[in-house]
């Protein structure tokens, strides 16, 4: 009786410890998407970058990635000077700043044809910083906010945590710069939100600045 006791205590330890072992190897195998990077390879700078408003323009901050994809040592991830220019292996310094990255793409390739035969580049924006409008006044939280895509005068408003008690809403400002000159539009916070002549809340572009009194 106990011998077959012993047997079948000693069976049940094998079963449980060919159980666990299996359980530990499946939980210590990675699957190909969870597997880390190595050290120095290359990714897709596609898959990490951003997609750009419509009417973006590179100006200066923003950060960029130039890629050549048979050329890795003339590729650089570069940051746009207040110049607006950028540096690239061999091409040393490249005008940015007021080109769309397909402009920026066909200026780095043409320079690199000195280098390279049919050089296959591309411009991936990773982040931008130039696109700004300010709001500055009777707001809660006024300052410079980030314009990545599109923003509404009542949306910026929001983004600074609403106007003051105090503020005299009904007389908002927006000044614009327009090829050299300054241009402003008025807007009335209370009708907006009693959402009344709706026009008068535009879109904003890069460098308005809201005014509340």
């Amino acid at each position: 009786m106990r011998k077959h006791l012993r047997q079948t205590v000693t069976v049940a330890g094998c079963i449980a410890f060919a159980l666990s072992f299996a359980v530990l190897s499946g939980g210590a195998q990675q699957s190909p998407a969870s597997s880390p990077v190595a050290p120095g390879a290359s990714i897709d700078s596609g898959a990490v970058g951003i997609a750009p408003p419509p009417d973006y323009v590179i100006g200066p901050e923003d950060q960029l990635s130039v890629v050549f994809w048979h050329d890795k040592d003339m590729s650089a991830d570069i940051v746009v000077r207040p110049d607006g220019k950028i540096s690239l292996p061999l091409l040393n310094e490249i005008q940015a700043s007021g080109l769309t990255p397909e402009q920026l793409r066909q200026r780095v390739s043409a320079a690199a044809k000195r280098f390279i035969q049919d050089p296959n580049a591309t411009v991936v924006v990773r982040q931008i910083n130039s696109r700004k409008v300010f709001i500055t006044g009777a707001v809660e939280k006024p300052g410079t906010f980030p314009l990545n895509g599109p923003t509404t005068v009542l949306q910026l408003i929001a983004m600074a945590a609403g106007v003051k008690e105090y503020a005299d809403s009904k007389k908002i400002v927006i000044i614009r710069n327009e090829a050299g000159r300054q241009v402003t539009f008025n807007f009335n916070y209370k009708e907006v939100i009693a959402q009344k002549n709706m026009t008068q809340n535009i879109d904003l572009r890069p460098g308005d600045t809201v005014v509340v009194p």
